[in-house]
């Protein structure tokens, strides 16, 4: 619109936010029905389905449906104010009747309540044992009637905030109603905030249905649903272990190519690493290749995805932290190219060294004719990439327009290969939806949460131990990244942004740290936390995937070495930070 007229629409840009507003607020009640809103499954893995049936219910009534009817009040009056002072768009220009959007907000969650219902029911009737229910739905009355005396008598409320937050999440219950549940729960029952503390929830969730920025994260998961269906991956593992195959460590090396072209083209980790499990993995372990290498290089560059752009990680850090997507992008170019290096010299040397361990392939094929099929295969992937992240760069397009571009690029992709169907369509369609919904439920449940945290003094606190008790940038930074570390073996990389980054940047603030290089270290290591024994998601994924192919013991001993590097690209950008802006600022 903006270059074929020389001139833009603010109607059409709002009709765009409105239709992704409720694309997200309506996927809520979707998502729970198909039971997507993450949480973390350590223990919830193991448990039976009468406690798993328990967590529901527990789930629901304390946590989802409490924050819901709370936050339904504040979204009703947002709603009728709105309408009763006609509100119009604050731009020239813009659509008129502001509460009918205001309204889908208020019907979301209605609906949202209505799902928690039925999942009540639905889990109800899934208990083996209706006593042993009752007796721990009366405990949990008992505790939330105890909790009504004066806690900060006797125990720091913000300490006993984190304490049940760990709890509760450690135990299985969703991570996005946990974080709202317990806000809710403490501003409930602390003598220094109220009720209150949270009028401003809905303006703030308001807020976040119009951000530019947040709009690109289900354009971008899409364009990798549709890369994912169209089976690019196949075709590339296929066309570079041929290419690469006839060198020691040949498919490990082609493994961490592909693993750096899907990254740059879809960044969906769990896809990138079950894709390459399901294809990588059965042919390394066919040609004699040491299953530590093959599941430590498959791991590692399907995490690759979390730093190279374009990353849903910097997107969100770019929002959490106010920063240019675009800015966040191009730095994290070189980090994500000196991982790649890293890698495949890593897998050089040990191939090197353990010769038995990543033998050599002998193809009967035309070597020119592998090339030239392999430089057909790459070709369109790579376009694609150019388009996306070239747009940006160039400051031709914004990272909502660029990934609206990766959409359609996808599309004509699939087409081209003769593997587009309506199928295709709507599966990628419905799994955006999903996952969409899930990350903005988080970012829901983790406002509400920061805005108790932040009443309670804790940013104050955080402030002060760094200010005033360390008194060092250096130190920092290194509590900060041990920090993250030891919470990424726990929690996903959405939960650490939405909750700890806004602690953390206002005191990086103080010190007068680079923002940018800030969050490309925090995105390192976020990227690193996929990786950690024994809880990183990409060895369940890996493992799941791989079935009996590979023991957990070797999936564990083949990630070490790959983490070793990532800590050895942490401390390159930690001494030499003009290595971001290598391709400028």
């Amino acid at each position: 619109m903006r270059y074929l007229f020389s001139a833009g629409s603010i109607a059409l840009q709002e009709v765009e936010w409105h239709l992704f507003d409720i694309l997200f607020l309506f996927g809520l009640s979707y998502a729970l029905k198909h039971d997507k809103h993450v949480r973390v499954d350590i223990m919830f893995a193991h448990y039976s389905t009468h406690t798993k049936a328990m967590v529901q219910i527990l789930s629901m009534l304390f946590l989802l449906i409490p924050f819901s009817l709370f936050f339904l009040n504040g979204a009703f009056e947002m709603m009728m104010q709105s309408y009763m002072q006609n509100e119009v768009s604050s731009d020239p220009g813009g659509l008129t009747h502001r509460f009918l959007i205001k309204g889908v907000l208020f019907i979301a969650f209605v609906l949202l309540v209505l799902q928690a219902v039925s999942e009540i029911i639905k889990a109800y009737a899934k208990l083996e044992s209706k006593t042993n229910f009752f007796l721990i739905l009366g405990g949990v009355v008992l505790f939330l009637t105890f909790s009504t005396q004066d806690l900060a008598f006797w125990i720091d409320p913000l300490w006993l905030m984190f304490i049940l937050t760990l709890f509760l999440l450690m135990t299985g219950f969703q991570v996005a109603f946990v974080f709202a549940g317990v806000a809710l729960f403490f501003a409930l029952v602390s003598d220094e905030l109220g009720m209150n503390v949270l009028d401003m929830l809905p303006y703030r969730v308001y807020g976040i249905m119009g951000n530019i920025t947040l709009m690109s994260v289900p354009l971008f998961i899409l364009m990798g649903l549709i890369l994912e269906k169209s089976k690019v991956a196949e075709d590339l593992l296929l066309s570079m272990g041929k290419l690469f195959g006839g060198i020691r460590g040949g498919l490990a090396i082609s493994v961490v190519i592909v693993g750096a072209i899907l990254a740059a083209s879809t960044g969906i980790v769990g896809a990138s690493v079950v894709m390459m499990s399901l294809i990588a993995l059965p042919l390394m372990l066919k040609h004699k290749y040491s299953p530590q290498l093959a599941t430590g290089s498959i791991v590692a560059s399907g995490t690759l995805g979390q730093i190279i752009p374009p990353s849903i990680v910097l997107i969100i850090l770019g929002d959490q932290m106010h920063l240019s997507v675009g800015d966040l992008f191009r730095a994290a170019v070189v980090p994500g190219l000196l991982l790649i290096g890293l890698y495949i010299v890593y897998i050089l040397i040990y191939a090197y060294f353990n010769k038995e361990a990543a033998p050599a392939i002998h193809n009967e094929e035309d070597y020119s004719k592998v090339v030239m099929e392999a430089l057909k295969v790459i070709t369109a992937p790579l376009l694609l990439i150019i388009a996306v992240l070239g747009s940006i760069f160039a400051g031709i397009a914004s990272p909502t327009e660029s990934a609206a571009i990766g959409v359609i690029g996808a599309l004509l992709l699939a087409i081209y290969k003769r593997r587009f169907s309506f199928e295709l369509l709507r599966y990628a369609s419905l799994e955006s939806v999903k996952l969409t919904s899930m990350i903005f439920m988080i970012l829901i449940g983790a406002t509400a949460f920061s805005l108790v945290f932040n009443e309670l003094g804790g940013d104050v606190m955080a402030m002060e131990f760094f200010t005033d008790e360390i008194g060092d940038k250096w130190t920092f930074i290194l509590i900060a990244m041990l920090v993250i570390f030891f919470l990424g073996f726990f929690i996903d990389f959405i939960e650490i942004a939405f909750v700890v980054v806004p602690i953390l940047v206002p005191i990086a603030h103080a010190f007068g740290i680079d923002p940018i290089w800030f969050a490309i270290l925090i995105a390192l290591n976020l990227q690193t936390s996929f990786l950690t024994p024994p809880f990183g998601f990409a060895l369940f994924f890996l493992k799941g995937a791989a079935g009996n192919l590979v023991t957990t013991a070797q999936i564990y001993r083949g990630v070490i070495p790959f983490i070793g590097l990532q800590f050895v690209a942490l401390l390159l950008v930690i001494m030499f930070p003009e290595l971001i802006y290598l391709f400028g600022k």
